[in-house]
């Protein structure tokens, strides 16, 4: 029992009932399955306030993951790649999953083979700053690669 003159000890339910009606808080089951059943005197709305505020906490701090998406053709030159890449190296620093996919148009699809290559091209540049997730992995028209963040 938690209150302002109040000692811990055994009371019967009537009497605790009626010194929580007294301080003005509710009387709140702890531990029913224990012999005698525990309770506690204590503001119950205050509780769950504060209980929600801090899982409200707990949940702004946990990570959030964040994926930013890189687009390449089978045919992009090393510009292209080379200015794909930076952006890609600023994601990875900054903390966030870098996709990158190659789409293939029409009949580019014939040239799967290049669309890998610049994939692996890429991971391999990525490497100081990042482990590949997923290899790539051709889905539709598109072939995927996922590369996550060094910790």
């Amino acid at each position: 029992m938690v209150g302002e003159n109040v000692e811990p000890g055994i009371f019967q339910l009537r009497d605790a009932l009626n010194l929580a009606e007294e301080l003005d808080l509710d009387l709140v089951e702890i531990s029913p399955s224990a012999n005698p059943p525990v309770c506690k005197i204590m503001d119950y709305k205050k509780f769950l306030y504060e209980q929600k505020k801090k899982q409200k906490e707990i949940k702004s701090k946990s990570a959030k993951v964040v994926v930013k998406e890189i687009r390449l053709g089978p045919n992009t030159d090393d510009h292209d790649f080379d200015f794909k890449l930076k952006h890609a190296i600023k994601f990875l620093q900054d903390g966030a999953k870098v996709k990158v996919d190659v789409f293939f148009k029409g009949r580019s699809i014939i040239y799967k083979d290049k669309g890998e290559y610049i994939l692996l091209r890429f991971a391999q540049e990525l490497e100081e700053y990042g482990k590949v997730e997923r290899l790539p992995k051709l889905e539709g028209k598109r072939m995927i690669m996922i590369v996550a963040p060094k910790k």
